[in-house]
């Protein structure tokens, strides 16, 4: 926790929110902050005391918005909040996307737009920098009203219920509670409400999807430069005329890439001239600018809508203090973050296409040249034989996990709430199509490397030398038939863990 970043409400990074996610560098609230957030709970005490109806301060939630209650029951009306809608199933989500949301719901209640007292914002950032992550159930929200299910287990644990999660050890609520140095709360009106009703749960899956993606992509650029290189492959499709004269800024820029991780290879000079049998590549080798490039665009593209959704309120009755108003609405509604990890679906399921189409192509003999299988003696050994079919059969899931989920709607609470975004779902299968990408890119690594190598002592260029190292480093070569799975184990942890992002100059940062 080297690192120290102060959060401003409206301003979060896209840098930021990938540091929250990577790791857990210590954070701070801006202090310009806490007098809007005063003056947004001073109006709901005021509402809180007085005789009119105002949803979420003193009516009961979804079909039974009509029903007033009490003011003596308006305590218990938010925990009765908690504990009906803490129901959700399944695995819990990873420590990764448990800190993101909850700086995601802090820096959107410290907006001041919510009516919650500043010790809620105070507790939840607590829990972070003590790293006492609350358990939460990945399953049972449908993207509207807001991460219903999800945010009653995350919040919950403010109230001495759950359990959270401690150096992996899972603890009760309470203890948890203690070890953060928090007391166990009692909610005031609307704090309920504004803590469970928001996007936090599926902009913060969806932000773990895009940086999951973020490295298969880079790591898909290195190995699909490897894979030009081992079929001695033209480099003439990068060449910034083609590009230009498109326009497509990702298509440009991945071109830009290649040229500059490809530029003085020896390979490739090898085999220029008046002989040089390679006039035009298979589509999975020269149109990688044109396909890498749509993918960089739609990945900009959903981080550009991630950024604005974390940066959001999202939670419904919204206080307005500049006016004394309550305004009632659909912030909740996740349509776009939905939209957006549909894109970052489809754009990652192309990713593993494109490479298990070249890993196709390093196998065959009759189009890559290179011994069959990639094995010196294939008959005896398989060589790469079903490490492509692994491939392949990852490609192939990914086509049903890619089917867009906003286009789904179930309703909910009684047809009150009819139309939903279905976006958690969206947004939590990115990690399985990243995964799957992950192996897909590695084992197209190791067969491109292992077919650039029967041409040494010919080298690539420094950066690819370097790329053969790190990977070799782990991986050795593959001579005889081995058992196999141990290194495709340890080439997709190498993708995964980003070893090979420094390689290629690509960015996401255009996006903000």
């Amino acid at each position: 926790m080297s690192e120290s970043i102060t959060l401003v409400p409206g301003a979060l990074s896209l840098d930021t929110l990938r540091s929250i996610y990577r790791g857990r560098p210590a954070l701070t609230l801006d202090p310009a902050a806490y007098p809007r957030m005063e003056r947004s709970r001073a109006l709901i005490d005021r509402i809180a005391g007085g005789d009119e109806a105002v949803y979420g301060v003193n009516t009961g939630f979804g079909k039974l918005a009509h029903t007033h209650i009490a003011a003596s029951d308006l305590e218990t009306l938010q925990r009765n909040l908690i504990l009906s809608h803490a129901t959700g199933v399944g695995a819990p989500l990873a420590d990764g996307v448990v800190r993101l949301i909850l700086v995601i719901k802090a820096v959107s209640l410290a907006v001041g737009a919510s009516g919650v007292r500043p010790a809620l914002v105070d507790a939840l950032l607590k829990l972070y920098q003590a790293d006492v992550l609350p358990v939460v159930p990945g399953k049972g929200s449908v993207g509207a009203s807001g991460d219903l299910a999800p945010l009653a287990h995350l919040c919950g644990v403010l109230l001495g219920i759950g359990h959270v999660r401690v150096k992996g050890e899972t603890l009760p609520a309470e203890e948890g509670l203690r070890i953060a140095g928090l007391p166990v709360f009692d909610l005031k009106a609307k704090e309920g409400l504004a803590l469970i009703n928001g996007t936090q749960v599926s902009t913060g899956l969806a932000l773990a999807g895009l940086f999951e993606i973020e490295r298969t992509f880079k790591a898909a650029l290195v190995a699909g430069s490897l894979s030009v290189e081992a079929v001695m492959g033209s480099h003439r499709p990068f060449d910034a005329r083609i590009s230009a004269l498109r326009g497509q800024p990702g298509q440009i820029a991945v071109a830009a890439a290649f040229r500059e991780v490809l530029a003085g290879s020896e390979l490739n000079a090898s085999h220029q001239g008046p002989d040089c049998h390679r006039v035009q590549d298979p589509y999975s080798l020269r149109c990688q600018p044109q396909v890498m490039g749509a993918v960089l665009d739609q990945m900009r593209q959903a981080a550009r809508t991630l950024v604005i959704e974390a940066n959001g309120v999202t939670d419904n009755p919204l206080v307005l203090v500049d006016t004394d108003e309550v305004l009632s609405g659909g912030n909740f509604h996740a349509e776009p973050v939905a939209m957006a990890a549909d894109q970052l679906a489809i754009a990652a399921s192309e990713i593993g296409a494109l490479a298990e189409r070249r890993i196709a192509m390093l196998i065959d003999t009759t189009i890559s040249g290179l011994p069959p299988f990639l094995v010196a003696e294939p008959g005896l050994n398989s060589g790469f034989m079903i490490a492509h079919v692994t491939a392949a059969a990852l490609a192939s899931e990914n086509k049903t996990l890619a089917h867009p989920a906003s286009v789904d709607s179930l309703p909910t609470s009684a047809n009150q709430e009819d139309h939903v975004s279905m976006a958690t779902f969206a947004a939590r299968r990115l990690g399985d199509i990243a995964g799957n990408v992950a192996d897909i890119v590695g084992i197209e690594l190791l067969a491109a490397i292992q077919g650039l190598e029967f041409h040494r002592p010919l080298k690539t260029t420094d950066r690819l030398e370097q790329a053969i190292a790190t990977i070799r480093a782990e991986v050795p070569r593959y001579e005889v038939d081995r058992y196999f799975a141990p290194d495709l184990a340890a080439i997709g942890a190498l993708v995964r863990n980003g070893a090979l992002d420094h390689l290629m100059p690509v960015s996401l940062e255009t996006a903000q």
